[in-house]
């Protein structure tokens, strides 16, 4: 499995409140909460994001309430991929239970700014940033959770 998209760079600790306002956890509606995906930290974010494309966080990204809205957010709004120097443990979780791919690697959250091309090789951990012609070493998922996660989540994989 494999994604390839443009990056939309944030900081670290970027809160869950911050992915999804707590003022639109009423609903569960994937479409209503990728509406407001970013909304308080990138106003922009929903206008410019394409389907495929790849988030990178610095440290502890996914920090806060351990609700699932927050990657549930992220994936609906279209993000193939979240890569950050780490994650809150939850998120980690919460992330692999719903289908959204996320890889934990500092080197590259240091070398790919907002707006590279960047590819993702899920099979090997291998990630390259197209614009500037580097690649990175992250760890791979064992292909028990890569099939999760190309399933789209933990209930998709023990249906499917």
């Amino acid at each position: 499995m494999k994604a390839q998209g443009t990056v939309h760079k944030y900081g670290d600790h970027i809160d869950t409140d911050v992915i999804i306002p707590a003022r639109y956890l009423a609903t569960q509606d994937e479409k209503e909460l990728a509406s407001h995906c970013m909304e308080d930290i990138d106003t922009s974010f929903v206008k410019k994001v394409q389907p495929g494309d790849i988030m990178v966080g610095g440290w502890n990204f996914g920090c806060g309430s351990s609700r699932e809205h927050a990657p549930i957010a992220i994936k609906a709004s279209g993000i193939s991929c979240v890569i950050a120097k780490t994650f809150a443990r939850i998120f980690y979780r919460n992330a692999i239970n719903i289908g959204l791919a996320i890889l934990e690697c500092p080197a590259a959250s240091d070398g790919i700014d907002d707006g590279d091309q960047v590819s993702v090789d899920f099979a090997t951990g291998v990630i390259t940033n197209l614009t500037k012609g580097t690649t990175f070493q992250a760890e791979p998922f064992p292909p028990f959770i890569q099939e999760m996660i190309e399933k789209g989540g933990l209930m998709a994989s023990i249906k499917g």
